[in-house]
């Protein structure tokens, strides 16, 4: 039971999973996230305020939320290689991408 003295220690208390991001700070964590075709992502509002998971409109994307409250998840499985941008309709300035790799 030691003190963590790694530098990432200050960068979140918990690590992310490689198919997870977080809503935190009015922010998408990671803004970039890349994973294979056939992947499931999982979007976790940890912010006091309702967010969306919502493809940038006119990009014919996938993504679609309804308002996520604290602690609320929303989860897309993406089958086809693209890169994907998304925001928070709410909070239109609140923006990130997924690539989506073969």
């Amino acid at each position: 039971m030691t003190p963590s003295t790694s530098p990432t220690a200050s960068q979140s208390s918990a690590p992310a999973a490689a198919n997870a991001v977080t809503i935190k700070n009015l922010a998408f964590s990671p803004a970039k996230l890349t994973v294979k075709a056939g992947t499931k992502v999982t979007w976790t509002n940890t912010d006091p305020d309702t967010h969306t998971v919502t493809s940038k409109q006119g990009s014919g994307g996938p993504l679609k939320s309804a308002g996520l409250a604290t602690n609320a998840t929303y989860s897309y499985t993406f089958t086809k290689p693209g890169t994907y941008a998304y925001d928070c309709t709410i909070h239109p300035f609140m923006t990130a991408t997924v690539e989506v790799t073969p």
